[in-house]
């Protein structure tokens, strides 16, 4: 995220930009994606142009896309995605209005069924009109439409000096072709096409007169795409739904399935799993999932290591794609515009107009201090999943190189630290970039270059995991290297960043050596990793889970005593479902498995308020009986980490890991989620074998088996 997202999603902000006199009930967005494409729409099917749009590689080429129906807006019935993510459905009825002829007719006389997908480029949309009444109508139904071409940072609230030019739309017979030429020489279209004509049509407004019988239907076929398409039909529309629903298919079959005795449960974790496949974009270096929609549909580094981290146990797939397409984007040269440094890895990427033109450095931007110690840590746990050391050895220059700038990143302090290298840069480059997250006891904004404590923890990781695999290709100077930097930086980081008079890790270092003594999730991450002592990891567990950071609903980024904590903030007291499952996995690994399940009760019923959803956060407030947990204005939903966030804390409760090395199967002391009596893990491959694992309630214990077709061939080793 960019200093843009900061003014965009700050909540003053936030609320004011939204359209209060769009009557929408609710205030509820639905995405689709298919590739580089996605649109957002409200419950109606409506697109309106405040931050909703139909995008096509981070351009808006559909800004307005109304239904009216005798010149009224509808009565929303329900609106809601199919299970896989592929098909919007919006139902509605017409308010009273009059027949194109004069005629009252009453409201409800009219149902009216929006179908959307997307499909190669290609928005597609089925509307059908039903009368239940006893009388024939002929009614207007009308679709106001616009593209204004907008690039993806300047609908988040970017103003440019300049924009490229706007053509006066071309209308025919059934379609319309609307045109702009950026300023980077590329032209971008939209063009809308019906399947009947449209009985008047202007360069905005197509209206249909539509004779509908008594107890009969009509239905009208749209498609926008970059080019005119030949006549949008049933087939057509039809042949575009299964071949999207297929690809979708495809990609959720990747890896193992979970399923378990709870129904509720089954539909959270189905979600999740069309969720991270919605997002997943096949790149020519694998499947990539893109960070999340509206404001991120692209690769981010960090947020694309974290989901496959999330989802390696299931599906290691995600991983080795991630893996390929940032080695790929390694930076190989200095460029304080990109934040670019030699073995650096990828940040951000954009497709933009703006990008194009460097208006702002996000074409290909490095600004993250994280992603490449994250990255290596990434290489690491996908060896030791699936022991797959042939892609390790291909990775193995890149990896070197990260390797090499971590260690220059860190030479002057010890730390690897950050300090943007051009105004237009990010500030604050760990996962909490807002212009506030960091910030010292008093308030104070501290001068850089900053530590961030949860970055060292991933440079140990880093190191330990870079290590193993350098004894592995049999260079041992080099292991032994990398096992001294790895405990020298758990040797300084228990020195300098631990606080005795508050039993904490500080945030962060600032420039001139001042610890940020303020608490928040950050050291969670520590526990995620494993860095501390065990005397150390029991302080911060008990604070992680008291009422200063437990919400009820999940584990706040920030203590609620600290002064800018505020639960409606983006960083400073929100709830990011990936940071409690980070956190959460620590909280496992020291012995709190017990804690976890709490976690993920609390994870799985903010979930259910949310749609079956996990958005990208949500407000940080107490948990409240009879309450719901309170929705962040503009986050983004779907987000692949918060998805992802479901399995991680799976993975956390059943004590499972995966010897990828040894083709092993280990259970520790395994929980179910709390009302979860039975979990069955299918298709869970162990090296080159795919078996079927289940866990099981028994009395006040969880038993952990093999179905009988595979036992004894994968081992299982359960420890309780």
């Amino acid at each position: 995220m960019t200093e843009l997202d900061e003014r965009k999603l700050d909540p003053a902000v936030a609320l004011s930009s939204l359209d209060e006199t769009a009557p929408r009930e609710p205030h509820r967005l639905f995405a689709l994606k298919q590739g580089d494409c996605f649109a957002v729409a409200d419950a109606y099917g409506d697109i309106r142009g405040a931050g909703d749009g139909f995008f096509r590689d981070d351009t808006r080429v559909l800004s307005e896309f109304r239904l009216t129906i005798g010149g009224r807006q509808m009565s929303l019935l329900g609106a809601s995605l199919s299970q896989d993510n592929v098909l919007f459905t919006s139902n509605l009825t017409n308010l009273p209005i009059k027949s194109a002829g004069g005629r009252d007719i009453p409201q409800g006389a009219i149902h009216i069924e929006r179908v959307r997908l997307i499909w190669q480029d290609r928005l597609f949309e089925r509307i059908t009109l039903s009368n239940y009444s006893r009388e024939h109508s002929t009614i207007t139904a009308s679709l106001h439409f616009a593209a204004d071409f907008r690039d993806m940072f300047e609908v988040r609230g970017s103003t440019r000096v300049k924009r490229g030019t706007t053509h006066v739309a071309k209308t025919d017979k059934t379609s319309v072709l609307l045109g702009y030429d950026g300023l980077d020489g590329l032209p971008r279209l939209s063009a809308i096409s019906f399947s009947q004509a449209p009985d008047q049509l202007s360069d905005n407004r197509a209206d249909f007169l539509i004779a509908v019988t008594k107890r009969s239907q009509k239905v009208l076929y749209i498609e926008v795409g970059p080019e005119i398409a030949d006549a949008p039909d049933r087939d057509r529309f039809r042949a575009a739904a299964a071949r999207a629903r297929f690809g979708m298919r495809a990609k959720r079959r990747h890896g193992a399935t979970v399923h378990s005795s709870g129904r509720v449960f089954n539909d959270w974790v189905e979600r999740a799993r069309a969720d991270v496949a919605l997002l997943t974009t096949e790149l020519s270096t694998g499947p990539y999932p893109y960070a999340g929609i509206p404001w991120f549909s692209t690769a981010f580094g960090r947020d694309g290591v974290i989901s496959s981290l999330q989802m390696l146990w299931l599906n290691p797939g995600l991983a080795r794609g991630v893996l390929a397409f940032l080695a790929e984007h390694q930076a190989t040269e200095t460029s304080p515009f990109s934040d670019s440094q030699p073995g650096k890895i990828m940040h951000e990427t954009r497709k933009g107009e703006m990008a194009a033109l460097r208006e702002l450095p996000f074409g290909r931007y490095y600004g993250g201090v994280d992603t490449t110690p994250l990255y290596i840590h990434l290489a690491s746990a996908y060896a030791d999943r699936t022991g797959d050391m042939a892609f390790i050895d291909r990775l193995w220059p890149s990896l070197k190189a990260a390797a090499e700038w971590t260690e220059e990143a860190s030479s002057a302090t010890g730390f690897v630290t950050y300090q943007r290298a051009a105004e237009s840069g990010l500030a604050n480059q760990g996962w909490k970039d807002s212009f506030d997250s960091v910030f010292h006891a008093d308030g104070r904004i501290p001068k850089g270059p900053i530590a961030l404590v949860e970055v060292q923890g991933y440079v140990f990781a880093a190191f330990r995991g870079l290590a193993a695999l350098a004894r592995r290709r049999g260079e041992f100077a080099d292991a032994e290297h990398w096992e001294n930097r790895a405990e020298e930086m758990r040797v300084a980081v228990e020195r300098d960043f631990w606080l005795d008079d508050m039993n904490f890790y500080a945030l962060a270092i600032d420039g001139e050596g001042q610890p940020c003594k303020v608490r928040t999730s950050n050291a969670g991450h520590l526990l995620f990793v494993g860095l501390p002592q065990p005397e150390r990891a029991k302080l911060v567990a008990e604070q992680l889970l008291s009422a200063s950071f437990h919400s009820g609903w999940g584990l706040r980024t920030l203590a609620d005593d600290a002064v800018f904590f505020n639960p409606m903030s983006y960083h400073n007291g929100s709830i990011w479902p990936h940071d409690t499952a980070l956190c959460g996995v620590g909280l496992a690994r020291y012995g709190e498995r017990d804690s976890v399940v709490r976690l993920m009760s609390g994870t799985f019923e903010s979930a259910v308020h949310f749609n079956m959803r996990l958005p990208e956060l949500f407000c940080g407030f107490a948990r409240a009986p009879g309450e719901a947990p309170i929705a962040y204005p503009v986050a983004c939903l779907p987000q692949a980490w918060s998805a992802g966030s479901t399995f991680m804390l799976m993975q956390a409760c059943l004590g499972l890991e995966i010897d990828g090395w040894k083709g092993e199967l280990h259970v520790t002391r395994p929980r179910l989620p709390i009302g979860i009596d039975t979990l069955v893990l299918r298709h869970l491959s162990v090296g080159d074998k795919a078996v079927d694992l289940t866990f099981q309630r028994v009395g006040d214990r969880v038993a952990a088996f093999l179905s009988d077709r595979h036992e004894g061939q994968v081992p299982l080793i359960v420890r309780t």
